[in-house]
């Protein structure tokens, strides 16, 4: 016969007689009534097709084949505890943060949060860009990731949760070589004419291109054609080396050796970081995250926007945003 899917609870009770070898006893480990015990066995052997126990009025013995279902339900009953401790505190499960590029802004955030929350494993992962993450945290592969949000799909959008994080003064990754290198700053006019990258052709930072194609179209700045995507710190430096255009990043980008980065200044364009997260998604390391973004973004002035600064005003909109369900306020 083909056995259908089992109740644990029958499972439970077959495991509670065939220890004690008795049923009141049985029962009373259980805090149930011996009539509910014994009608869980036998609809138990129902399923199964056959006898469990041998009872007598002296004494309960396991039969052949309830010797053979022992080992099975213990194994099941031991995989339900296991299962179920695992969801009982959401602090268990590890919590996915997707930091985009180590060593940056969201990085400081997940070192103060685990601070903040030791209790909590908040496992860091790099996946380059929000377009691409922001879909991984809809399918579950993710918990949560940083970056432009206004830049995404808005029915992508519509099912995340969203909380600001900094605005970022832009800046440019120059060759070492580079006429512009040697200034402390350079100013947006200087780059009329130049053609700097900005990750066309990475499907995976669409948000990041979007908001620079933004910005060279005021300064008549031109877009880098697509380049290969490069992973890895040596990579990248070969292709920019290769190709030899300025770079568009933010001001807390790591120099790579042979480059220098300099802020882009009058005005001073800003890359809109906010934190983002599946919405109704609840976790103490989701409440750990945005308490650490509130505290260094106080100290810091994060969220102060510069005076005359370049933003679109979309991305102005969604700064200015708290969260429809913040971690800290769900009942």
């Amino acid at each position: 016969m083909t056995v259908r899917d089992i109740d644990p609870r029958l499972l439970r009770s077959f495991v509670a007689v065939a220890e004690d070898l008795h049923f009141t006893r049985a029962a009373a480990r259980l805090y149930v009534a011996q009539q509910a015990l014994s009608r869980d066995i036998r609809r138990l052997e129902r399923e199964l097709g056959g006898a469990l126990f041998v009872r007598t009025t002296r004494q309960v013995t396991l039969t052949a084949d309830g010797e053979r279902l022992l080992p099975y339900a213990r194994r099941v009953l031991d995989a339900h505890t296991a299962l179920t401790a695992a969801f009982a505190d959401p602090a268990a499960r590890p919590l996915l943060v997707d930091l985009n590029t180590d060593g940056m802004t969201a990085s400081r955030v997940l070192a103060r949060a685990r601070e903040l929350a030791p209790e909590c494993e908040l496992m860091a992962r790099f996946e380059s860009g929000l377009t691409w993450a922001a879909g991984e945290v809809l399918a579950g592969r993710l918990d949560v990731s940083f970056g432009r949000a206004a830049g995404l799909d808005p029915a992508v959008l519509a099912q995340l949760s969203v909380h600001p994080v900094r605005y970022e003064p832009m800046a440019v990754l120059l060759r070492n070589d580079h006429p512009l290198a040697a200034r402390e700053v350079v100013a947006l006019g200087d780059l009329s004419g130049e053609t700097v990258y900005a990750g066309a052709g990475n499907t995976r930072t669409l948000e990041w291109t979007d908001l620079a194609a933004r910005l060279f179209d005021a300064w008549d700045i031109a877009l880098a054609p697509p380049a290969p995507l490069a992973v890895g710190v040596a990579e990248f430096q070969r292709v920019m080396e290769k190709n030899g255009h300025p770079v568009l990043t933010v001001v807390d980008f790591p120099e790579l050796p042979g480059t220098v980065v300099r802020p882009l200044v009058r005005p001073v364009p800003l890359s809109p970081l906010l934190m983002v997260w599946r919405s109704g998604a609840d976790h103490p390391g989701l409440r750990a995250l945005c308490a650490a973004v509130d505290e260094i973004a106080a100290r810091e002035g994060w969220m102060v926007q510069p005076s005359g600064s370049w933003l679109p005003d979309t991305d102005a909109s969604l700064m200015r945003h708290r969260c429809r369900t913040t971690p800290e306020t769900r009942a």
